[in-house]
């Protein structure tokens, strides 16, 4: 499409049932590469009198149309550049459309592409018109049956969703093979791989005795990296049996990786199409954490299957019915595989980081939004993160058993339908014979709550008096806020250990007073496990502090305990420049129990040793002082690498492992080790330890472990242990962005050099997703030193590759921009470069609708 985009915004409140049904679809693709002609035969049915029939349809070259076998005239449809309407539709009838597009200009990877001579689809969000012209909505379920045609030598597999149905050769050296899928389903859950793979098979048998073939596609030589993704399929599958007897529907589930691709991954019906990143892995090119996100992410979209698939959303508005669902079922998967407490930890960081930056700036919105422009930047933090934290939320007060009571009644009263909210909400009611009515505010109210809880101790009569209070701030359209149901699992804990308590306070009204009688000495209050998405306010004295972190019974609240330490000191600093920071003797000493006598979950030992990052501390503030958190994180962690430098020397000797395995004790192993050799390299023997370090290293975690240390404390080894690294694997992409990575995130000004040079490396591609997030991503995250530069250099690094991926890939460009959008949060001379380069951005033409949206959203 030529000149600028359509600019119409769409609202929550305009929707309307759909005209017309399309119950039946069958599809032919003759795929070539700049010419593929797609011919549909669509069943419709009229729903709505009057109306006409629109079909979306963007980038379409149109060939054919006839209802009921009758070709019709120009004059009896209209032709856009984005809909074909036929105003005189009949109320029951056969459609026929065939169109050409061209795949191989496909780089926004929307819709059928071609990349890396794999045809590919990515459908949702309303990518599948640009495939053909269809009413690309959630609410439109139809019944599937594809046939594929392609040159059978050059793409030896075709594959769609469902089962196969039937596979012949035909005479001109090309191949016809054909899927059915006889669930109805939503087009954005329609896929097509045509490519040349290596097939791993497996099969799993499901509680009730069905035996279902299992498919993970690789490129050719990578069949070794896809065996522990197959192996956590089954885990996903046999837990999502045990926990919710929910059972796998069809004869056939096959995965798909592919290396150029906008979203982690995509749970198409029965063809999930992945992102190489979270397939390929063995011990040499994968770290402890990518086998985390590979297992979290196949679980995460083969549960999709039920909550998503069988049951899918009646509106992209009602994203986070799904999404956020879908975390959180791959959540509990994932802290049932490994350490319960360091996926809450994990899951935390991100929601106080990024969740929280969006909730307060130009994009916040509820997470199930009003209104959109492009729907594609609605899939955010807020839908996906906190949407998984309002269901948590639903578990914590309905307890475990209610929740699965309402989850079974949702999925057998909505299967095969096209639902909301409301709708979920409304079966957790029913199942639990409950009122969650002040609980929906949650999906329509954006923004942070502010929880404050203050505590009076009666002695004389053993009695504990809290007064709690929620405070919200105005967001974007919502400058009044409603009180809302929080829930808010507390411990109360006395030094003397006579009170040790759990408690589950419901919060409903803006204060409120609650009493708690027979407790003999006075208590603290630790919040556990972060039973809501809010910022508590509580002011700890260090006693207490440390108090929490020694004797909670809850390990994300002793770790929250040591991540409010440090963000108090860092706070201090920051309000009093020249105010020295001395660190405790108290807490010297409990850093030194914990590294002389390590916790059995050493992974949470390690996190306990941890300090906050800058994202996190930067949350805290309403105007970001860069200067004074960074020097403040500097010096405190210079002082503990002094203070206990014998002390990380002797955990570090004495936290070993053999051969490389990746299992819970020995992730736990590594994270506490290399956490003390971060510490290690501040201090004068510090680098030779790293480089021993590295070149000891069977595993890519403590290599980049080493690596990172090198880095971060500017040792003059990391060069030479750099230049090793990316000469031992240039020739494997997935450590190559590895690298990319680690070399964006280089704190001294040479990293700009780097970016240059990086971008012009032989595996680097503007068309590829995955090349850029991991050289500039990384850069504009990861690196605060550089990229929040005084000078600007760094934004205008960042929005110059804005500019550039834009034409090529809108998605990208538009996930990429987000950290300029704060630029209200910072000091006059950031904020002034911040502003000056989204103003120049806003000012280019032919901007794309996803980048247009964030940018005006911020711009005053």
């Amino acid at each position: 499409m030529s000149g600028e985009p359509t600019r119409n915004s769409r609202r929550l409140a305009d929707y309307r049932k759909p005209g017309f049904l399309i119950p039946q679809i069958e599809l032919t693709f003759e795929l070539a590469a700049d010419a593929t002609r797609v011919t549909a035969l669509m069943q419709v049915k009229r729903q709505q009198p009057t109306v006409p029939l629109v079909l979306d349809g963007q980038q379409l070259e149109l060939q054919y149309i006839a209802i009921n076998n009758i070709e019709l005239r120009a004059d009896q449809y209209q032709l856009t550049s984005e809909q074909l309407i036929i105003s005189d539709a009949p109320a029951e009838f056969s459609l026929q459309i065939t169109t050409t597009i061209n795949p191989a200009a496909n780089t926004a990877l929307e819709g059928l592409y071609l990349a890396d001579n794999v045809f590919c689809t990515q459908c949702e969000a309303e990518g599948f018109r640009r495939i053909m012209f269809f009413p690309d909505r959630p609410d439109i379920l139809s019944v599937y049956t594809t046939h594929i045609i392609a040159d059978q030598q050059q793409y030896p597999y075709l594959l769609a969703n469902g089962n196969n149905i039937s596979t012949e050769k035909l005479a001109n050296g090309k191949s016809r093979v054909s899927w059915h899928d006889p669930f109805a389903k939503p087009c954005y859950l329609f896929a097509l791989v045509a490519g040349n793979f290596d097939c791993l098979s497996d099969s799993f048998t499901t509680a009730s005795g069905r035996k279902v073939s299992l498919q993970l596609f690789v490129e050719p030589g990578q069949q070794s990296k896809g065996q522990f993704a197959i192996a956590a399929l089954k885990r996903a599958m046999r837990w999502d049996e045990s926990r919710y007897n929910l059972e796998y529907d069809l004869d056939v589930y096959m995965v798909v990786a592919v290396d150029f691709f906008n979203m982690g991954a995509m749970e198409n019906k029965g063809l999930n199409v992945f992102n190489s990143k979270y397939v390929l892995a063995d011990d040499s090119i994968a770290t402890d954490k990518d086998y985390f996100n590979i297992e979290s992410i196949i679980g995460h979209e083969y549960f999709h299957n039920w909550t998503g698939n069988r049951v899918t959303c009646r509106d992209w508005f009602q994203l986070s019915l799904k999404e956020g669902l879908t975390v959180f079922r791959d959540q509990e998967f994932s802290a049932d595989m490994g350490s319960a407490t360091l996926n809450r930890i994990d899951a935390v960081k991100l929601i106080r980081t990024a969740q929280f930056a969006e909730d307060s700036g130009p994009m916040a919105h509820p997470i199930r939004p009003e209104q959109v422009l492009e729907m594609n930047n609605f899939y955010t933090v807020t839908v996906y993160d906190k949407g998984a934290e309002v269901i948590r939320m639903l578990q914590t007060i309905l307890g475990q058993s209610g929740f699965n009571r309402g989850l079974a009644c949702y999925l057998q009263r909505h299967d095969g339908q096209a639902v909301t909210c409301d709708d979920f909400i409304s079966a957790m009611e029913d199942a639990n014979e409950v009122n969650l009515q002040q609980f929906r505010l949650w999906y329509s109210q954006a923004g942070t709550p502010t929880v404050a809880i203050h505590q009076r101790y009666d002695s004389d009569n053993a009695t504990l008096h809290l007064s709690i209070s929620q405070r919200h701030t105005a967001t974007v359209g919502q400058p009044d806020k409603q009180a809302l149901l929080i829930p808010l699992q507390v411990q109360l804990l006395s030094s003397d250990r006579k009170v040790n308590q759990q408690h589950l306070i419901m919060l409903s009204q803006l204060t409120e007073q609650f009493t708690f009688a027979d407790i003999a000495s006075e208590p603290v209050v630790v919040w556990e496990n972060f039973s809501a998405p809010v910022k508590l306010q509580q002011d700890y004295k260090l006693p207490q502090l440390l108090l929490i972190a020694k004797h909670a019974s809850n390990g994300f609240a002793r770790w929250d305990a040591m991540q409010v330490f440090w963000s108090d000191l860092i706070r201090q600093k920051a309000e009093q420049p020249t105010l020295s920071l001395t660190l405790p003797d108290d807490l010297i000493k409990l850093m030194r129990q914990w590294l002389q006598q390590p916790l059995s979950d050493k992974a949470l030992t390690a996190e306990l040793l941890s300090l906050p990052d800058f994202d996190t501390l930067a949350e805290q503030y309403q105007h970001i002082p860069v200067e004074a958190i960074l020097c403040g994180l500097q010096s405190i962690k210079q002082q503990l690498a002094d203070v206990l430098a014998a002390e990380w020397q002797q955990c570090y000797q004495a936290t070993t492992s053999g051969p490389y395995h990746y299992n819970e004790n020995e992730v736990g192993a590594r994270a506490l080790r290399n956490r003390c050799l971060n510490y290690l390299a501040l201090v004068p023997q510090g680098s030779q330890l790293v480089q021993q370090h590295y070149s000891d290293s069977d595993n890519m975690t403590d290599t980049l472990a080493a690596l990172t240390s090198a880095q971060q404390a500017k040792l003059a080894s990391f060069g030479e242990l750099a230049t090793d690294f990316s000469h031992k694997w240039q020739n494997n992409v997935q450590v190559t962005d590895k690298y990319f990575s680690l070399m964006a995130c280089d704190p001294t000004d040479e990293v700009f050099t780097h970016l240059t040079a990086l971008s012009q490396h032989s595996l680097f591609s503007w068309k590829n997703p995955n090349r850029v997030r991991a050289l500039f991503g990384a850069f504009s995250m990861r690196n605060p030193q550089q990229f929040h530069r005084a000078d600007g250099k760094g934004y205008s690094c960042l929005a110059q590759v804005v500019a550039r991926m834009d034409p090529i890939n809108p998605q990208v460009a538009a996930r990429l921009i987000t950290p300029l959008l704060a630029w209200q949060r910072f000091n006059d001379q950031r904020r002034d470069h911040m502003l000056a380069e989204l103003k120049q951005l806003a000012a280019t033409s032919n901007l794309s609708n996803d980048l247009y949206e964030k940018i005006s959203k911020s711009l005053p």
